[in-house]
């Protein structure tokens, strides 16, 4: 029996030492964390954004080459960025009533904006306010708010000029009476898009009229504000140059009618894109503000 049982424990040993040793659970191996873009992908998104615009432009000085070959009066791209430069040494020169820098009069027509503009917003904005508040008055103002708006805006420039006897205070009547429309039209539509329920419970709280404009109108009809102030800033900017083309004075508008006079056709030149570039930058900023305001 002790032989057994020595044989016996002798085999069971054996099977543990031949036995295969326990599998350990594997050690996961260190992430290694991959940048989002690499340096090609970075190029690539850059030069999906750059190349559009970058062509529109070149092909745009392109065709400008080609009419000022076929036009002996219309100086090409190369030509006017040289009088570019020359214009945009001195901007601040001041030689006399008619004769300032081209900074002067962007200046000046920036100057009268604001203040047409500004004199708007004061106006346009309250009341439209109120017509969409109060359904009788914007049944009231209705009939003449569909008159006077699609009223071209020069057409009012003889009325400043009957009524304010110059033509600084003329062309700021022009601005004003031209940017109000879009600011009151904006506001009223907001205003009426606010949902019922929250003046219902306005109502039900016994909240004051203030109250009901802070707390519920105002935040709800700020993006339909700002955007009726987009538009307005925009008409304004346009309207300037008109109307100090017939008014006189310093202004980027009588600058341009001055050098259409000098024959300076590469000054007009540069002169529709300073308007272009200095409308663009407007835009931009009430956009910032806009987003910034945004309750949404």
């Amino acid at each position: 029996m002790s032989a057994i049982y020595g044989t016996l424990q002798h085999s069971s040993t054996a099977e543990e030492d031949s036995a295969p040793p326990m599998l350990q659970p594997a050690q996961p191996e260190p992430s290694v964390t991959k940048p989002a873009f690499n340096a090609r992908e970075k190029l690539g998104a850059v030069l999906r954004v750059l190349i559009p615009p970058l062509l529109g432009i070149a092909a745009f000085l392109g065709i400008w080459a080609l009419i000022a070959q076929e036009t002996s009066n219309l100086p090409g791209p190369y030509k006017t960025w040289q009088s570019a430069t020359a214009l945009f040494a001195h901007p601040f020169y001041n030689n006399g009533p008619n004769d300032q820098g081209i900074g002067w009069n962007i200046l000046y027509s920036l100057y009268r904006v604001g203040l047409g503009f500004g004199m708007a917003a004061l106006v346009g904005i309250p009341l439209g306010f109120m017509i969409g508040r109060f359904k009788f008055l914007a049944a009231m103002t209705a009939p003449i708010i569909s008159l006077l708006r699609p009223v071209s805006p020069l057409a009012w420039l003889p009325i400043g000029l009957l009524v304010f006897h110059r033509a600084e205070p003329a062309s700021i009547w022009v601005i004003f009476i031209s940017s109000i429309w879009p600011m009151i039209l904006n506001t009223a539509v907001g205003v009426r898009q606010i949902p019922q329920d929250y003046l219902n419970v306005a109502r039900v709280l016994n909240l004051s009229e203030w109250k009901v404009f802070s707390r519920i109108l105002f935040p709800a009809v700020v993006p339909h504000v700002l955007t009726g102030v987009r538009l307005s800033i925009g008409i304004a900017w346009l309207v300037i140059v008109a109307a100090e083309m017939l008014t006189g004075g310093v202004g980027i508008g009588f600058w341009v009618w001055d050098e259409w006079n000098n024959l300076n056709v590469a000054h007009i030149i540069i002169a529709i894109f300073v308007v272009g570039i200095v409308g663009l930058l407007l835009e931009q900023i009430l956009v910032l503000i806009a987003k910034r305001f945004s309750y949404e």
